[in-house]
C-alpha cells in the first residue's frame, strides 16, 4: 500500500466500516475497512516518536475526522481498531513500556482514542493484529487455527485458535519471540535485552546480524568482511540476504542456520498448539517466496521441522509466507473491531 493518501468510493462497499490504526515507532498506518475487507481509506504518516503520544493521537484525529467529512460516512463507521507494540496492559488500555516508544510508556491510549473519536476501540498487540490480518484475508483465510512469526528486528508473534486470539491473562499471549531454543550458557540474548537463547535472539534481524558478526570477527572469509567495523549499521540482514543472493557461502550459512532455528520454534509451537498452519511475516524474509533464497530459506524450515515431528504432524501442518505484508496491521485490527462489533 501507498504511503500516499487513498480514497475509495464508497458506492462498492459494504457497511458498517471500521478503523484499522496500526502504531509502530517510526510510522503510524491509518486505514478504513468495510466488512468485507475492502480499504476505503489509507494514509501512513510518521510516528514522531519524540514528540509524544498527545500529538501523534490529534493527527490521528484529524486524518479520521476528515476522512469521514469527505466520504460522508461518519454514521456508518461502528468502531476503531488500534494495535501496538507491546509490553502493554490490554485490560487497562495501556502501553506499558514499549522499547520502540519510550516517551509514550504507562500512555492510555485505548481510552484517549476512544474518547477523541468517541467510538468504541478494540486493542491489540501490534503482532496479533498481523496475525488476525492474515488470518482473516491473507494466508491464513482459509485455516480454522493459525500461528504467525513475525521477523523483523525482533521477532513478534500470534497465534489464533478456532477463530480466537490468544491475548493472555498479562497481555503477553501469543509472544512466540520469546519462546526458549537455546537453554545453554553461552545463548545469545535476546535483541531488547531480554532473556537468553530466545528464538527471537537467533532468528531476528538483529539476531542475524549478531551471529554473522561474530563469524566475520573470527576470520571467516566472506564478502561482507569489507562491513566489519564495529558498527551495526553498516551490517545489516537486507545486506547478508544480497550477499547470499549473489552466492556468499557465510551469508548462505547464515539463512540455513536462521532456518534451523526456526524449525526448532516451530517444531514447539505446533507440538504445543497443532494448529494446521504456521504463516511467516516480516521484513526479515531473505526475499520471500519471489526469491530463491527465500525459498531455500522457507525450505530450511520445513525440512527441519519435518526431521523433528511425527509424520501425520507433519502432513497435516503448512508453513508458509505471508501475503498481506506491511498491511497486515491495520486491516487485522479493522477486522478484529469487526469480530468485538458483531459479539455485541
Amino acid at each position: 500500500m501507498a504511503d500516499t493518501p487513498v480514497i475509495t468510493e464508497t458506492s462498492q462497499a459494504t457497511a458498517p466500516f471500521y478503523w484499522g490504526i496500526d502504531i509502530g515507532g517510526t510510522g503510524i498506518k491509518i486505514g478504513l475497512v468495510d466488512s468485507s475487507g475492502q480499504t476505503l481509506v489509507y494514509e501512513r504518516i510518521a510516528t514522531r516518536e519524540s514528540e509524544g503520544p498527545d500529538s501523534a493521537v490529534q493527527r490521528i484525529v484529524e486524518i479520521v475526522r476528515s476522512s469521514e467529512q469527505r466520504l460522508g460516512v461518519a454514521k456508518q463507521v461502528a468502531r476503531i481498531g488500534l494495535g501496538a507494540p507491546g509490553p502493554m496492559d490490554l485490560q487497562g488500555g495501556l502501553l506499558v513500556e514499549p522499547p520502540q516508544l519510550p516517551s509514550w510508556w504507562n500512555f492510555p491510549i485505548r481510552d484517549v482514542i476512544s474518547h477523541s473519536l468517541e467510538r468504541p476501540v478494540s486493542f491489540l498487540n501490534d503482532a496479533n493484529a498481523a496475525a488476525y490480518g492474515e488470518f482473516w484475508l491473507g494466508s491464513g483465510r482459509d485455516d480454522g487455527s493459525m500461528v504467525l512469526l513475525t521477523l523483523g528486528t525482533g521477532v513478534g508473534g500470534g497465534i489464533i485458535v478456532d477463530g480466537e486470539l490468544v491475548n493472555g491473562v498479562n497481555s503477553f499471549g501469543s509472544e512466540c519471540g520469546h519462546i526458549v531454543v537455546d537453554s545453554s550458557p553461552q545463548a545469545q540474548l535476546c535483541v531488547w535485552g531480554g532473556g537468553r537463547g530466545q528464538l527471537e535472539a537467533y532468528a531476528s534481524a538483529s539476531g542475524v546480524v549478531q551471529r554473522t558478526r561474530q563469524r566475520l570477527t573470527e576470520g571467516q572469509h566472506s564478502s561482507l568482511s569489507g562491513l566489519l567495523d564495529g558498527q551495526d549499521t553498516e551490517l545489516t540482514a537486507k545486506k547478508v540476504y544480497l550477499a547470499a543472493v549473489e552466492g556468499d557461502a557465510l551469508a548462505l550459512e547464515i539463512v540455513d542456520e536462521t532456518a534451523g532455528w526456526l524449525g526448532i520454534g516451530v517444531t514447539t509451537l505446533v507440538h504445543t498448539l497443532d494448529p494446521g498452519s504456521v504463516v511467516l511475516g516480516g521484513a526479515m524474509n531473505f526475499g520471500g517466496s519471489e526469491c530463491p533464497i527465500g525459498r531455500r530459506f522457507l525450505q530450511g524450515i520445513i525440512n527441519d521441522f519435518r526431521n523433528r515431528t511425527f509424520a501425520n504432524v507433519f502432513a497435516g501442518t503448512s508453513i508458509k509466507f505471508a501475503s498481506l505484508e506491511a498491511d497486515a496491521g491495520y486491516l487485522g485490527v479493522a477486522g478484529y473491531a469487526m469480530k468485538e462489533d458483531q459479539a455485541n
